[in-house]
């Protein structure tokens, strides 16, 4: 059995002061001045605390948002002078997609590299877009828990990238030959190149230092090579070249061999002539797993399915960042055209012969679990370590326009340690979900929809003898 992976961590404060969901409005005009304020009776001290921060302010646009929404001052004073209210920056946080929930618990994460815990259970929602529709099972009468999370039973997150044989083939001594190479990674996650619409930050080499110490995959494009590490890196550029894969960019100068052979996993665009492409890569790098990078456009299932009967090896499926299909008028959702290549290749039967990376969308720990439930191998993210950073999701992330973030400024101990817990956070919260699903093996979740339910059908199952089908736009 192999040694339990662990990622060692340490607390990361934030930068800079954290934007809490509640704040106080203080009318103050009708203040009777007590000499018992409920004020002073915070339990958290945030009004005291609140006046020491402004008077140190440093930016304008940093102002006090801890507040806790206990209510109890609210609730407690006597001239009903305060109001508890919804903080106005928290709401400009991410978008529809990427709620400022999402946001905050990710902040959260990259802080303490803990599981997130409210202490009033899960509230919602329970329903809605994208993997809201989907719950995962967790019957604890017909599976058993495993309590993987404590260290007290062993549950492997360890997954395979590669091309598995359908069979096996013997020489003339008895021996398996033929095996072609296989990746093997600590949990089902690398670490995607950053989409076209956040290009402030230059953060490869931050990403680079993070999948090393996590021992995990991060794509790069060529075309920053070696831009992408810092100097300190480059001195010792053979322990990260196993956890980079080059996305070669045919607009960018080739990478050269003695770079290129050092590393296990590389990405090619997908165009008419990739299989030629595939094979030329093979014959110069023998070892080399090569992945097609496919967009989740309206014929990204078709051409997946496709590349997989034609033999490809690795198909990276790129949805946009809120996976959603791309260009199309009504897109459907990641999970959706996942579980739909996963269930075509099963009937063709050559499922176990690609290896599906799946990309866009993916925001929280749940989401890697339920995008394995649907068929995926393995998922891939950036902007959840970009919001790690403090990111706010914004649409000023572009050269020339001030970040709200300061993203600039960041260190690199901060960035990378950032990264690495919110990383260690999402491994245990795989772990966790796991147990209370009995499993122990992540590679056993691909596809298992029976640990699945699904919203859109449990409806129709129910209603639809009653209403009839729901119509959809």
């Amino acid at each position: 059995m192999p040694e339990k992976y662990h990622i060692k961590t340490t607390p990361v404060p934030p930068r800079l002061p954290r934007i809490g969901k509640h704040g106080i409005v203080d009318w103050r005009e009708d203040c009777a001045r007590c000499h018992n304020c409920v004020k002073k009776a915070c339990v958290y001290d945030r009004h005291r605390q609140e006046a020491a921060y402004i008077r140190n302010l440093k930016y304008s646009d940093f102002l006090f948002f801890e507040c806790m929404g206990c209510f109890s001052c609210v609730q407690n004073c006597t001239k009903d002078l305060l109001c508890l209210t919804i903080n106005s920056e928290y709401k400009k946080l991410g978008n529809h997609y990427w709620t400022p929930e999402i946001i905050h618990i990710t902040w959260q994460q990259a802080e303490t590299a803990a599981v997130p815990v409210s202490g009033a259970g899960y509230r919602g929602k329970f329903s809605g877009h994208g993997f809201d529709s989907m719950w995962t099972d967790m019957s604890e009468i017909v599976r058993p828990t495993r309590d993987g999370i404590h260290g007290r039973e062993y549950i492997s997150t360890s997954v395979d990238i590669g091309k598995k044989p359908s069979y096996l083939t013997f020489d003339s001594d008895q021996n398996i030959s033929g095996l072609p190479a296989v990746i093997d990674i600590p949990m089902p996650m690398i670490v995607d190149m950053n989409p076209a619409e956040f290009t402030l930050p230059q953060l490869e080499s931050y990403i680079i230092e993070a999948v090393k110490l996590t021992d995990l995959i991060a794509i790069v494009d060529s075309a920053k090579w070696p831009a992408a590490l810092n100097d300190s890196q480059m001195k010792n550029i053979e322990a990260y070249l196993p956890h980079i894969a080059f996305h070669l960019n045919p607009d960018a100068p080739e990478i050269p061999f003695d770079v290129l052979r050092k590393t296990r996993l590389v990405e090619i665009p997908d165009h008419d002539d990739v299989l030629s492409r595939i094979a030329e890569l093979k014959e110069k790098y023998p070892g080399l797993i090569i992945s097609v990078r496919v967009a989740l456009d309206s014929k990204g299932v078709d051409r997946t399915v496709e590349l997989s009967r034609l033999g490809a090896e690795v198909i990276h499926t790129v949805a946009d960042f809120n996976g959603n299909e791309i260009g199309v008028d009504s897109p459907g959702f990641i999970k959706d055209r996942i579980r739909e290549i996963h269930t075509t290749l099963i009937k063709e039967g050559i499922r176990d012969e690609v290896t599906i990376i799946a990309s866009g969308g993916f925001a929280l720990p749940e989401h890697m679990a339920k995008g394995l439930l649907c068929g995926a191998d393995v998922i891939s993210i950036y902007l959840p370590l970009l919001i790690a950073l403090e990111c706010r999701l914004c649409n000023t992330c572009r050269p020339g326009l001030i970040c709200p973030a300061r993203l600039e400024d960041i260190s690199f101990e901060y960035g990378v340690g950032r990264m690495r817990n919110l990383i260690a956070a999402w491994h245990l919260q795989l772990i966790e979900l796991m147990g209370a699903m009995g499993m122990r093996e992540a590679r056993r979740l691909r596809g298992d929809v029976g640990r699945a339910m699904f919203f859109e059908e449990l409806e129709e199952e129910i209603f639809g003898t009653l209403f009839g089908s729901r119509k959809r736009a």
